[in-house]
């Protein structure tokens, strides 16, 4: 408890608590200032040093308590540097990549008056058609709780007071990337064990590591609007959890109660929301007027919530230092990316990279002698990303101006083809005359920026039928054909996978994705990382994902509609494998699945040793499952290997996943090199939750494998029963 947080509470009139509660947009600077001064918990960015402070003044030195402002901005991926979106960094397999855009984001934000980001977004999702994809960690919870951590730390450090600090909000609890049908704001249907196993685990991880708000979801989950779940809000995140911190409501999601259908107006809306445990309303009415009169009575809410609420965020503020410390030095405050941040983002950018083919060595392009590149990406400066705000500083270079200088012994030639949605005959023309003339092309293809993020949900996630006919043109010349796949999320890719060389998806990475890129292409940097999502072959296969459980009738054959030599329709040649859980029109599994990364170099993995045995009690006690395997980059040049651990329960009570990741280690390896790798799996690992939310862990056979995306090592241990 803090003395002066009761103090302040001792002291507060109703109305005074309850506009402690509310955050409101950016609007012009009177307006801003009147709010200030009548005491408003918490606003936007407005977006200068100078304009925060002055902000603050008004607060400290205005307003009849002189409670400081909550200043709150969407951090995601960079304030002013911008490093890859939060997919790509997955991709990384990487902690430190997440923790480093984490800090440089909030050095930025902080020395310019932002102490509040509405990041990391930790949800798990297994639906590419979902636009927000590019804001999560992909589809695994291990992975996405690594980085949750990672991020959050990255944010807070540990000193909230520090000026180089902002307070992290985990986004959006809970299950807002399972909406239905993969389009954004859409209800969510789960059972517990689901709920608990794969939406709920990122947020209990970043709660954990001590992350200071959390943000409420848009969506309803089994019919409870999760603005208004107290279930989840208070039940889990507050009382099972123990989260002190602040829970904010998303834009206008209080409000958008009314939508729901669960209350009649606005004011019953955020009399629900509080009382399930949201404490700072985003947005909507304001809940205390111009002439001082409150929107919601004590009869509406019950006082010791509006208590517990303006605690929490009063807390928040004194761990701030806003109380010691409310202003910024303005003249400190970068007010764009210098030279050593760009630099760090372009090494972030550079470990994001995933080879997925490479037919005939088509990469690196060192020693060609005339390189064709063509596609929308090859002069478009839109790399930055979803959820990048105006004032970023852009991209300044394309990346045939990269490549070129990359290239220095190389001829290489631009031309259009094709753009982002649409080409003229002549472009395409060009285009497959001059690849007629290259030993290589490098199609620069892809997603826009605009078509992932919030409110960009596809229901057709191909490439624009443009670049689809551009690269098949191109590839029927016969001169080999690199596309690099810029993207915010998977994508299908069946039309032209298999007529192309190879394919370097570079997600979107930054203000320095043309250099990063252009490594890749030249050899400078070998791409070491690997997908966070799979790329399915179809939409009709999703929700996609590697973890998924077996069924009773596992197939053993792909699909394919089998015809007659007339083309009619003929029956199945294997009657024991016809009746098993496939597509008749599909070949088994994803395209590409989690996991799948290639390299210009080679890595054998070998020597798996694993614990055999293990009894129940000791590994209850704390004891571990030890895992450890050799890797040797048995090629010609460095690289990096990523070493992915996983497991599976062979005989449980339910059913269990076919596979867990349950560790990764990305270990960077010279030609020749080797290192021992070594994991330990806990009682943790390897407990399944069950429908009655309990955690169980049998004895029983474990197999255990690991797995570089291109050799696998298998082991297996058991867990002895209790005697």
């Amino acid at each position: 408890m803090s003395v002066r947080v009761d103090e302040l509470l001792a002291r507060m009139t109703w109305e005074q608590k309850l506009f402690q509660l509310q955050i409101v947009w950016r609007r012009e600077t009177g307006e801003q200032h009147a709010l200030a001064r009548r005491g408003i918990g918490a606003q936007f960015w407005p977006p200068s040093a100078a304009e925060t402070n002055a902000l603050q003044r008004v607060a400290v030195e205005e307003s009849e308590l002189g409670i400081p402002l909550l200043i709150a901005l969407d951090v995601v991926h960079g304030q002013f540097t911008i490093f890859p979106t939060p997919l790509a960094q997955a991709a990384s397999f990487d902690p430190a990549v997440a923790a480093d855009d984490a800090r440089i984001s909030a050095q930025e934000a902080r020395g310019n008056g932002v102490n509040w980001t509405f990041s990391p977004m930790v949800d798990v999702t297994r639906d590419p058609r979902w636009g927000r994809v590019v804001e999560g960690f992909g589809e695994d919870v291990h992975l996405a709780g690594v980085l949750t951590r990672a991020k959050a730390i990255g944010y807070q450090g540990d000193d909230l007071t520090r000026p180089d600090a902002l307070a992290a909000c985990l986004k959006h609890f809970v299950a807002y990337g399972a909406g239905e049908a993969g389009r954004d704001y859409n209800s969510a249907d789960l059972s517990r064990r689901r709920l608990r196993e794969t939406y709920l685990e990122t947020f209990r991880i970043g709660v954990a590591a001590g992350a200071a708000s959390v943000m409420a979801a848009f969506t309803s989950l089994n019919g409870t609007p999760m603005h208004a779940h107290r279930g989840l809000l208070t039940g889990v995140l507050k009382d099972e959890w123990g989260f002190g911190g602040v829970v904010v409501g998303d834009a206008d999601g209080v409000a958008q109660l009314v939508d729901h259908g669960v209350v009649a107006d606005e004011p019953a809306a955020i009399a629900r929301a509080i009382e399930a445990g949201v404490d700072v309303v985003m947005g909507g009415t304001l809940l205390v007027d111009e002439d001082g009169c409150a929107l919601l009575s004590p009869r509406d809410v019950s006082p010791e919530r509006i208590d517990d609420a303006v605690r929490r965020v009063l807390t928040l503020k004194e761990r701030l230092g806003l109380f010691e410390n409310p202003y910024v030095d303005e003249s400190a405050g970068a007010r764009a990316a210098t030279p050593e941040r760009k630099e760090r983002a372009r090494a972030a950018a550079e470990r994001c990279l995933v080879l997925l083919r490479n037919e005939d060595a088509a990469l690196p392009l060192s020693g060609r002698r005339r390189v064709l590149l063509a596609g929308p990406y090859a002069r478009s400066l839109d790399h930055l990303g979803a959820w990048v705000q105006h004032f970023a500083t852009p991209v300044s270079q394309t990346l045939v101006d990269a490549l070129a200088a990359e290239l220095s012994d190389t001829v290489v030639e631009v031309a259009d083809g094709a753009g982002f949605f649409d080409g003229s005959q002549q472009q395409l023309a060009e285009a497959v005359e001059r690849a007629r003339d290259a030993d290589v092309v490098v199609l620069a293809v892809g997603e826009p920026s605009v078509l992932s993020g919030e409110a960009s949900s596809r229901a057709d996630i191909t490439l624009p039928a443009a670049q689809v006919r551009l690269i098949r043109a191109v590839a029927a010349t016969g001169t080999p054909v690199v596309v690099v796949l810029a993207t915010g999320r998977p994508l299908v890719i069946e039309e032209w996978v298999d007529d192309v060389a190879a394919i370097l998806i570079a997600w979107h990475l930054g203000v320095e994705a043309p250099a990063a890129i252009s490594g890749a292409l030249s050899g400078r940097v070998n791409p070491g990382g690997r997908l966070p999502m799979t790329f399915p072959r179809a939409v009709g296969q999703i929700p996609i994902h590697y973890d998924h459980e077996s069924t009773g009738r596992p197939p053993r054959t792909g699909g394919r509609i089998p015809t007659g030599a007339s083309g009619d329709l003929a029956g199945p040649d294997n009657l024991d494998d016809h009746y098993t859980s496939k597509y008749l029109d599909l070949e088994l599994g994803p395209r590409y699945s989690f996991g799948a990364g290639l390299s210009y170099t080679s890595f054998t993995l070998s020597a798996l040793e694993v614990t055999t045995e293990i009894d129940l009690d000791a590994l209850e006690a704390g004891e571990s499952v030890s895992v450890s395997v050799s890797v040797e980059n048995t090629g010609e040049r460095a690289g990096d290997d990523v070493v992915m651990l996983f497991v599976r329960d062979e005989i449980a009570s339910l059913t269990p996943p076919v596979a867990r990741l349950r560790g990764f280690r990305r270990v960077a390896l010279e030609a020749g090199e080797s290192t021992r790798v070594r994991f330990e799996l806990s009682a943790d690992d390897l407990r399944l939750w069950t429908d009655d939310e309990r955690r169980m862990l049998e004895p029983g056979g474990f197999s255990v494998w690991v797995d570089d995306g291109t050799s696998r090592r298998d082991g297996r241990f058991t867990v002895q029963e209790r005697i």
